[in-house]
């Protein structure tokens, strides 16, 4: 999945869809897109404009997070572990990292554009 696909998924096709699964590169991609969207407001010293487009994006941000745990078949209601300072961030970021489930999980079938599985293993 690429950048503008992954934005796209996020903000139109799954606003606010917290069931199913995402991949990494649709996670990343749009915590990409969210930080640079506001870094960008914030060099311009929007501050106004800023503040609205990071309201509008808390659900699209907390709906790929739940999708993003889901595909490693965690509850989505572990976002709650980043309220805890440092700690919390690590173990949200080290399970973002995570590759996720090959096959499906009780939280639906792999995503469609699924990254490649960590290991790699070519048969002879």
């Amino acid at each position: 999945m690429d950048f503008k696909q992954a934005v796209l998924r996020c903000v139109r096709d799954k606003y606010a869809e917290f069931n199913g699964r995402a991949s990494r590169s649709e996670f990343w991609w749009f915590a990409l897109a969210t930080f640079l969207v506001g870094l960008a407001l914030s060099i311009l010293h929007l501050d106004i404009i800023a503040l609205l487009v990071n309201l509008a994006l808390v659900v699209p941000s907390l709906a790929v997070g739940a999708r993003r745990l889901h595909d490693i078949g965690k509850s989505g209601w572990l976002q709650l572990v980043g309220l805890v300072p440092v700690v919390g961030w690590a173990a949200l970021v080290y399970w973002a990292i995570q590759p996720g489930d090959i096959d499906t999980n009780m939280y639906g079938a792999p995503p469609e554009s699924s990254d490649p599985p960590a290991s790699s293993t070519v048969n002879k």
